[in-house]
C-alpha cells in the first residue's frame, strides 16, 4: 500500500471522528430556537457548518465558535475528542452541568472562553491541567441556578507556561489565591466578585509582566507590599476595591507610569493620599472612597493641589473618609474632563470655592455630611452637566442661589438639613428632570412656588418639611401624578388642602402634618389608592373621616390626630387595626371598633326619624315606577327579539366602507404570497389600496369561526372613536358579499412593517428573521408603549376598556420600532358604576375566546370566574413584561410542576437576574463596549469597565435597570388582583426607568468618546 494512499485514509478516519464528535455536541443542544444546527447535517461537509472553522491543510477542526446563539443544553464530553482544537468560544450561551473533564484532552487549545453561561460544579481539576499551551481562559459569570463555580483556584493553573489572560470573575470560588499563579507570564488577571481570602503580597512579586490586576470584592486582608508599583511597572488597572487591606497607600504607585485606573475603594487604608500619584499623568479613575485615610486635620486635602497634573481625571472618590480641612481653592485647577467628585461624609469645613464652576463636566458631585458653611456660590450654576447634587448635612446658610436653575439636567438634588433662608427660587422649576428635590430642615420661608410644586419630573420625593414656608399649598401639586412621596410637614401652610391633590395617583406616602390646612379631606384624595402612609395630624382640618380612607388596601400608618374631625369612625380597612391609626385630639368623633374607647354615636332624634320615613316612602315609590319601566322594556325586547335576526352590519360599525372588490384588487386575491398572520377569527393580508397607494394589513374574518361576526362589531367599535399613537389605527372595513355570495367582512389597518413583537421575541428559522434581535433600550421603548396604551384604554376613554388579550402577537412594530398594540376582537368596555356583572359585556365570551390562544396570559381570577377588569389586563401585561426581558414564553415547556414565569423570575431577583436575562438584548451594550474599551495588547476591557461599575457606581449597573424593570413585571402578574400595580404606575415608573438609562448610556459613550480622543 502506498504512503499516500494510507495517510489519505488516516486522514479520512480523523475527519470522521471529528464529526461524530460534533454530531454528539448537536445532540446535547436542547435549546436551539435560532436554528443553527440546522446546518450541521450530511449535505455539507463540517467544515462548511455553522460556527466550525477548520485548517485548510488537514480539514481538521481549529475553532468552534458559538457566541450568543440563545444555545441550551449540555456541553458534551466528546468534545475531548476534537484535538486539533486551538479555540472554543461559547460565551453568551446557556450551557449548563460541569465543565467536561475530556476538555484536558485538547493540547492544542489556546482559548477557551465559557463566560457567561450556567456551568456549575468545581473546575476540571486534573484533565485540564493538560492543556498547557493555553493563552485565555475565561470563565466570567458561570453560574447554574444558585450554584456558582465552587472550590479554590487550583494549584495547577501555574502550569500553563502561555497564559496571558486570565478570569474568574464573580463565581464563588474561595480560598486563598495560589501563589503557583506568579509562575505565569499574566496580562490579564481578575478575580473580582469572589470569596476569596488571605492576603496578596506573594503573588504580587511574581507577576511582573500583568497590566490589568482586579480582585475586588472578596475577603482578601493584609497590607500592599510598599514597593508594588517597582514589582509591578506595566499596571494600568489595578482594582483592589471592597476588601479588607488596611496599612498606608503605597508611595511607588507613582512608578507604575502607565497606570491610569486605581480603586482602593472599601477597605481600611490609614495616612494620607500620596502627593506623588499626582506623576501618573495618565489617571482617569482615582478612588479612595469608604476608608479611614486622614484625622481630620487642616491641610489634609492639599494633595488636590497637585492633581491637577492629572489632565484626564474623570472620577475622584474620596467620601467616607476622615478628611479635614478646608476645599482648597485649587480644586478649580482640576481636570476639566472631571465627572465624578464625592467628597461627602467627611470633616471638611469652610466654604465652596469660587472656582469649582471651572469643572464644567461634572456630573456628580456629593458634598454631604461635612461641615461646609456660608452661601453658595453662584458659580454652582455653571455646572450645567451635573446630574447629582448633595450638599445635605452641612452648616450652609444664606439663600438659595437662584442660578440652581441653569442646572436642567439635575436628576437629584439634595439641600436639607442645612441652614438655608429666604424663599425657595421660583428658577428650580427650570430642572426639568428632576426626580429627587429634598430641601427639608431648613429656615426657608415664603410660599413654595407653583413653578417647584408643579414640576411633573419628580417621580421619587419632594420633601421640604420643617422649614417656615407659609401661604396655600398651590393648585399646581396635581401635577406630581408620578411622585412617591410628598412631605410638607411642620410648616406654615394654611387653607385647604387642593382637590388637584387627587391626581397625585402614584402617592404612596403623603406626610402634611403641622401645618394650619383647614376645610374637610378632599374627596378626591379617594383616587390616591396606593397609599401607605399619610399624616394629617397637628392641622385645623373639620368634618367626618372619609369612608374611602377604609377601603385603602395598601394602607398601613394614619394620623389623624389633633384635628376638628366629628361624627363616626370607620370600622373596616385600617380602622380595624388600632395600632395602625392615630385620632386623639378630635373630640367629637364617635363609634369604631371598641379598643379605640370612643363613644358611641348619638341616635337619631324624632325629627330625624320623620325626615327617615319620608325618604323611605320617596324611595319606595322610585322602586315601584323603575319596576314598571322595567317590565314595559321586557315586553319590547320580547317582542323585538321575535324578528329574525340580522346578521351584524358594517352600519352597528359606524366606519366608512370599502368594497370586496378592492379589498381583492389590493391583496392579489388574498393570495397566500401576501399572508402576514393569521389568529382565531380569520386572516390577515399585506395590501396596496388603489385609492392612495397606501400599505395596509387587511384582516379578513373567517365567518365560520363561532365568535367571528361578534368578534368583528367589537373591534370597530372598540377602534372607532380611539385616537391614540400606541393604538393600531383601523382605516375602513367591509360588510359585503364575496365572489361567490359569502357574507364577507374585513377590517383594515395601517400596515405595521417591522411585524409582531412575537415574531422579534421568538424568531424563526429563516434568514429574514434570523437576524432580528432587541437591544434592552429597544424593550425598554416597546415596554413603555404599550403600557402608554393601556393607560389610554384604562383610564383616558370615555367608558374604561379591558383588552383581554394582551400578548406579543398583539403588539405591532412600525418601521421605527414603535409598538402599537392591536386586535381588538375581545375587548369589553367596563361601566364602573355598577358592580353588577350584568351591567359589563360577557365575562364567558371574553373568557371562552381568551383560553383559545392566549394560555399563559390569562389573569387566574378569570379561570374562577371572576369579572373582567383592567387588572385583568394588568396580569397580561406583567407577563408579557417578564418574557419581553427574560426571553421565555409563559408556555414554555420548563414551565411545570408549580414553576411559572413570574416564580422563576421572582426566585432570580436581584442576585441572579443576568442569569434569566434574555442574552441576545445585551449584545447592543457589550459590543459597543468591546469596540470603544480595546487596548494596546488587543484585550477587551468590556468586563474591565463592569467591574468597576458594579462596586464604584451601582445606580447606574445595568443589572440594576434590568431589577427594576422585572420588579414591576412581578408586580403586575401577582395572583391577587389588589396587589398589582395601576395602569398610571406602571407608566411612570417604567418611563423613569427608560430615562434614567438613557442618560446613563448617553454620559458612558460621551466619556468613551473623550477616552478614544
Amino acid at each position: 500500500m502506498s504512503s499516500s494512499l494510507k495517510s489519505a485514509r488516516i486522514s479520512a478516519s480523523a475527519n470522521e471522528s471529528d464529526r461524530m464528535a460534533l454530531l454528539d455536541f448537536k445532540k446535547r443542544i436542547s435549546e436551539d430556537p435560532l436554528q443553527i444546527m440546522s446546518s450541521w447535517n450530511d449535505s455539507t461537509h463540517l467544515c462548511n457548518w455553522f460556527g466550525v472553522t477548520c485548517s485548510p491543510s488537514t480539514k481538521r477542526v481549529m475553532v468552534l465558535n458559538l457566541q450568543a446563539q440563545r444555545l441550551g443544553g449540555i456541553l458534551t464530553p466528546s468534545i475531548g475528542n476534537l484535538t486539533y482544537l486551538i479555540g472554543i468560544y461559547l460565551r453568551n450561551n446557556s450551557f449548563y452541568g460541569e465543565i467536561p473533564q475530556q476538555v484536558g484532552r485538547l493540547q492544542l487549545l489556546q482559548h477557551l472562553d465559557l463566560r457567561c453561561n450556567f456551568f456549575g460544579g468545581n473546575l476540571p481539576t486534573t484533565n485540564l491541567s493538560h492543556c498547557t499551551q493555553l493563552r485565555e481562559l475565561d470563565l466570567v459569570y458561570l453560574k447554574l441556578a444558585g450554584n456558582n463555580l465552587t472550590g479554590s483556584i487550583p494549584a495547577w493553573i501555574g502550569n500553563f507556561s502561555s497564559l496571558f489572560y486570565l478570569s474568574l470573575f464573580q463565581n464563588n470560588l474561595k480560598g486563598s489565591i495560589p501563589s503557583e499563579l506568579g509562575r505565569l507570564r499574566l496580562g490579564y488577571l481578575s478575580l473580582a466578585v469572589n470569596n476569596l481570602s488571605g492576603t496578596i503580597s506573594p503573588l504580587i512579586y511574581n507577576i511582573s509582566s500583568i497590566y490589568h490586576f482586579s480582585v475586588t470584592r472578596n475577603q482578601l486582608h493584609g497590607s500592599l507590599p510598599p514597593d508594588v508599583g517597582l514589582t509591578l511597572p506595566n499596571l494600568k488597572i489595578f482594582y483592589f476595591g471592597a476588601n479588607s487591606f488596611t496599612g498606608h497607600i503605597p508611595l511607588s504607585l507613582s512608578n507604575a507610569s502607565r497606570l491610569y485606573r486605581l480603586d482602593f475603594g472599601g477597605n481600611g487604608l490609614t495616612g494620607t493620599v500620596p502627593q506623588n500619584l499626582a506623576s501618573l499623568r495618565g489617571l482617569v479613575f482615582l478612588n479612595f472612597q469608604d476608608n479611614r485615610l486622614e484625622n481630620g486635620k487642616v491641610g489634609d486635602l492639599n494633595f488636590l493641589s497637585f492633581l491637577a497634573n492629572c489632565t484626564s481625571l474623570e472620577v475622584l472618590g474620596l467620601d467616607f473618609n476622615q478628611f479635614g480641612g478646608v476645599l482648597p481653592n485649587s480644586i478649580a485647577n482640576l481636570s476639566s474632563q472631571l465627572s465624578w467628585l464625592t467628597m461627602g461624609e467627611n470633616m471638611i469645613h469652610g466654604g465652596i470655592p469660587i472656582g469649582i464652576g471651572n469643572l464644567v463636566n461634572l456630573t456628580d458631585l456629593e458634598l454631604q455630611g461635612n461641615y461646609l458653611g456660608g452661601p453658595l456660590p453662584d458659580a454652582l450654576g455653571k455646572l450645567q452637566q451635573l446630574q447629582v447634587l448633595y450638599l445635605n448635612n452641612n452648616k450652609f446658610s444664606g439663600s438659595i442661589p437662584s442660578s440652581l436653575g441653569n442646572l436642567t439636567k439635575l436628576i437629584k438634588l439634595f439641600m436639607d438639613e442645612n441652614k438655608f433662608e429666604g424663599s425657595i427660587p421660583p428658577s428650580l422649576g427650570n430642572c426639568k428632570n428632576l426626580l429627587e428635590l429634598n430641601l427639608s430642615t431648613n429656615n426657608l420661608n415664603d410660599t413654595i412656588p407653583k413653578q417647584v410644586i408643579g414640576l411633573s419630573s419628580l417621580s421619587i420625593y419632594l420633601v421640604m418639611s420643617q422649614n417656615s414656608l407659609t401661604g396655600t399649598l398651590p393648585f399646581e401639586v396635581g401635577n406630581l401624578k408620578n411622585l412617591w412621596k410628598l412631605d410638607l410637614s411642620d410648616n406654615r401652610l394654611f387653607g385647604e388642602i387642593p382637590a388637584s391633590l387627587g391626581s397625585c395617583t402614584s402617592l404612596v406616602i403623603l406626610h402634611l402634618e403641622g401645618n394650619s390646612f383647614e376645610g374637610t379631606i378632599p374627596p378626591s384624595l379617594k383616587t390616591l389608592r396606593g397609599l401607605e402612609e399619610i399624616d394629617l395630624s397637628r392641622n385645623n382640618l373639620s368634618g367626618q373621616i372619609p369612608e374611602f380612607l377604609s377601603k385603602f388596601l395598601s394602607l398601613k400608618h394614619l394620623n389623624l390626630s389633633h384635628n376638628d374631625l366629628f361624627g363616626k369612625v370607620p370600622s373596616e380597612g385600617i380602622f380595624s387595626n388600632v395600632s395602625a391609626i392615630s385620632i386623639f385630639g378630635n373630640g367629637k368623633l364617635c363609634g369604631g371598633i371598641p379598643e379605640l374607647l370612643l363613644p358611641k354615636c348619638y341616635t337619631k332624634s324624632p325629627r330625624s326619624s320623620v325626615k327617615h320615613l319620608t325618604l323611605k316612602v320617596v324611595i319606595f315609590v322610585i322602586l315601584v315606577l323603575a319596576l314598571l319601566c322595567f317590565f314595559l322594556t321586557c315586553c319590547m325586547v320580547k317582542k323585538w327579539r321575535k324578528r329574525p335576526l340580522a346578521t351584524p352590519s358594517l352600519k352597528d360599525c359606524r366606519l366608512a366602507s370599502i368594497s370586496y372588490a378592492k379589498l381583492h384588487a389590493s391583496t392579489n386575491g388574498f393570495s397566500v404570497d401576501n399572508l402576514i398572520g393569521s389568529g382565531s377569527f380569520g386572516s390577515i393580508y399585506k395590501g396596496v389600496l388603489s385609492s392612495n397607494g397606501a400599505i395596509v394589513a387587511v384582516k379578513v374574518l373567517n365567518l365560520q369561526e363561532r365568535g367571528a361576526s361578534k368578534s368583528f362589531i367589537n373591534e370597530c367599535n372598540a377602534l372607532r372613536s380611539l385616537r391614540h399613537r400606541n393604538l393600531l389605527k383601523i382605516i375602513t372595513a367591509c360588510s359585503s358579499i364575496d365572489h361567490q355570495g359569502n357574507d364577507f367582512k374585513s377590517l383594515v389597518f395601517e400596515f405595521m412593517s417591522n411585524g409582531s413583537l412575537d415574531q422579534w421575541l421568538h424568531p424563526i428559522e429563516d434568514e429574514q428573521h434570523r437576524c432580528k434581535r432587541l437591544s434592552f433600550i429597544q424593550r425598554l421603548n416597546i415596554a413603555t408603549d404599550v403600557a402608554y396604551a393601556l393607560e389610554y384604554l384604562h383610564l383616558h376613554c370615555h367608558t374604561p376598556i379591558v383588552h383581554c388579550d394582551v400578548k406579543p402577537s398583539n403588539v405591532l412594530l412600525n418601521e421605527d420600532m414603535v409598538a402599537h398594540v392591536g386586535d381588538f376582537g375581545l375587548a369589553k368596555f367596563v361601566f364602573e358604576a355598577s358592580h353588577d356583572l350584568s351591567k359589563n359585556e360577557s365575562m364567558s365570551d371574553c373568557l371562552s375566546s381568551v383560553l383559545k390562544g392566549s394560555v399563559g396570559y390569562i389573569p387566574p381570577e378569570y379561570g374562577m370566574g371572576g369579572q373582567v377588569s383592567v387588572l385583568g389586563d394588568i396580569y397580561s401585561y406583567g407577563v408579557l413584561l417578564l418574557e419581553m426581558f427574560t426571553g421565555k414564553r409563559p408556555t414554555d415547556d420548563m414551565f411545570k410542576d408549580g414553576l411559572s414565569i413570574h416564580k422563576f423570575t421572582a426566585m432570580a431577583l436581584p442576585e441572579r437576574v443576568m442569569d434569566i436575562a434574555d442574552s441576545s438584548m445585551l449584545f447592543e451594550e457589550d459590543e459597543e463596549v468591546a469596540h470603544d474599551e480595546t487596548n494596546n495588547d488587543g484585550i477587551e476591557e468590556s468586563a474591565i469597565i463592569k467591574e468597576v461599575d458594579r462596586y464604584f457606581n451601582a445606580e447606574s449597573r445595568m443589572e440594576d435597570y434590568l431589577v427594576s424593570v422585572l420588579q414591576i413585571g412581578l408586580l403586575c402578574s401577582t395572583t391577587s388582583p389588589h396587589e398589582r400595580m395601576p395602569t398610571n404606575d406602571v407608566v411612570s415608573k417604567l418611563s423613569a426607568i427608560r430615562d434614567a438609562f438613557l442618560r446613563f448610556k448617553n454620559e458612558n459613550r460621551r466619556r468613551r468618546g473623550r477616552r478614544m480622543s
